[in-house]
């Protein structure tokens, strides 16, 4: 019989329309929040109260599923994204940017490190390599830095003339074909190279040539848990992210 009535008082707490459960937060942003996201996870629900899932995407794919109102409580885009504005899928008063992250150069642990302190040298050693590798823009759909080498090198003239050296491939496997030889460099956002000990960062490319993305957050018009996107949004935006942002080689805020 205890057991009965120790039954009936747990489906009473359990089912009580006045027991607050923590509604699940849900995001979508491009690949270059994929290393931030993964340092600050662990804090997010102790953080903010509520549990958060990512979707982590290309950036080309991710604008598509923001101007099309796919429901995710917060999404972040990469600019132009007038049209995510225009859509209403998002609440414009909410904008806020939460980091920008650079293009980078990679080589192979050991090998010489060409010269990319100025355009004219990053145009001279891109022409020089056998072979280069970075995520594919897809035309624009694709990846955020993919996207953005490609108008680098339509910057420096050398589109054209490259395409033979070039392999496009995303994610880690980009990394791999750098410690296996296959190519002499990789392009690709900091936040993208990760930890492996089989890699030298060159450095940056000059922004003159490569401007760093902007990734800028919202919280949707769609939200199903406005006050738990509101309350990531501001933490993506605070000082614990910033931590995680430096943490992957990226700048907080603008």
């Amino acid at each position: 019989m205890k057991y009965l009535v120790l039954f009936a008082v747990v489906a009473v707490i359990l089912f009580s329309p006045n027991v607050i459960r923590a509604q699940e937060v849900t995001l979508v942003a491009p690949g270059g929040m994929r290393c931030p996201m993964d340092k600050m996870a662990p804090d997010f629900e102790k953080a903010i109260g509520h549990p958060v899932k990512a979707t982590i995407g290309s950036g080309g794919a991710t604008h598509k599923q923001v101007v099309a109102g796919e429901p995710f409580d917060v999404p972040v885009v990469q600019p132009p994204y007038q049209d995510v504005i225009a859509s209403g899928n998002v609440v414009a008063s909410t904008e806020t940017p939460l980091a920008s992250v650079p293009m980078m150069v990679v080589v192979k642990k050991g090998n010489p490190r060409p010269d990319i302190s100025t355009p004219d040298a990053v145009k001279k050693a891109l022409l020089a390599a056998n072979f280069i590798s970075y995520p594919d823009g897809n035309n624009g759909a694709g990846g955020a830095a993919g996207v953005s080498f490609d108008a680098t090198q339509k910057q420096l003239g050398i589109y054209d003339e490259m395409k033979p050296k070039i392999k496009r491939i995303q994610g880690v496997s980009l990394m791999k074909l750098v410690t296996n030889g296959d190519i002499d460099m990789a392009i690709t956002f900091a936040s993208e190279i990760g930890n492996d000990p089989g890699v030298d960062v060159v450095g940056q490319l000059p922004t003159s040539i490569s401007t760093p993305t902007i990734l800028v957050g919202f919280v949707s018009a769609h939200a199903a848990s406005p006050d738990g996107a509101k309350a990531l949004l501001k933490y993506l935006s605070g000082p614990q992210a910033a931590a995680a942002f430096k943490a992957c080689g990226m700048t907080p805020g603008m």
